[in-house]
């Protein structure tokens, strides 16, 4: 199921919509077949009550292991790793909800991680550094990092051009409007989050100057 659209912004637009890795429960899965193939080899080379009572044990820890399986798959399921044209949005949760979302602009710097495993088949970790409190957010299991750093780096400067044209209109490029008008426009750019309160302040100042 795609990331839903009702959650977007009006006019933004997705770039990228991705799930955690199937490493995100490959791993699970390994780990739980080199666990069952031990099990099988060990109760191999026994006999009687001993060996009934194992299989016992293990057919209960392989039924564990197959619902933690089945959750994981639902977890996954349930994620979204999602780049637009104005944030990064981090969605999980199938009852329980969870949520990051960082504006392309309050973005500092984009790190990825691998290692030689990870390089092999395709995955790897994101950390994307933010203005503000919590500043550092890491994201495990994304599908080629790499190419989802560079994809941000380019939604981010599109969205600095779109930005920059939006305060030049709002500055009065616009004959007809009236500096009530541009401060407005300047307020509403504020409440976007697209300016900071202190740029609003100063334009705001230099506007009523004009007056």
């Amino acid at each position: 199921m795609p990331y839903p659209r009702r959650l977007l912004n009006e006019g933004e637009e997705i770039a990228l919509d991705l799930r955690p890795h199937w490493w995100f429960f490959g791993k699970h899965i390994l780990i739980g077949a080199a666990i069952v193939v031990a099990g099988v080899v060990v109760t191999a080379n026994l006999s009687g009550t001993s060996r009934d009572l194992l299989l016992k044990v293990w057919g209960v820890g392989a039924l564990v292991w197959a619902v933690w399986i089945a959750l994981r798959f639902l977890d996954w399921n349930a994620t979204h790793f999602v780049v637009t044209s104005d944030r990064v949005i981090y969605r999980t949760g199938v009852l329980a909800k969870h949520g990051v979302e960082i504006p392309l602009e309050r973005i500092n710097n984009i790190n990825f991680h691998q290692g030689i495993w990870e390089r092999l088949i395709g995955a790897g970790d994101l950390e994307i550094e933010s203005a503000g409190r919590g500043g550092q957010s890491l994201f495990e299991d994304v599908w080629h990092p790499d190419g989802v750093q560079q994809e941000v780096y380019r939604r981010m400067e599109a969205n600095a051009r779109r930005q920059a044209s939006w305060v030049a209109d709002a500055a009065g490029t616009n004959a007809s409007d009236d500096i009530p008008a541009q401060i407005a426009k300047l307020a509403d750019l504020r409440d976007r989050g697209a300016i900071s309160d202190a740029e609003f302040e100063a334009k705001k100042a230099e506007l009523l100057g004009r007056m």
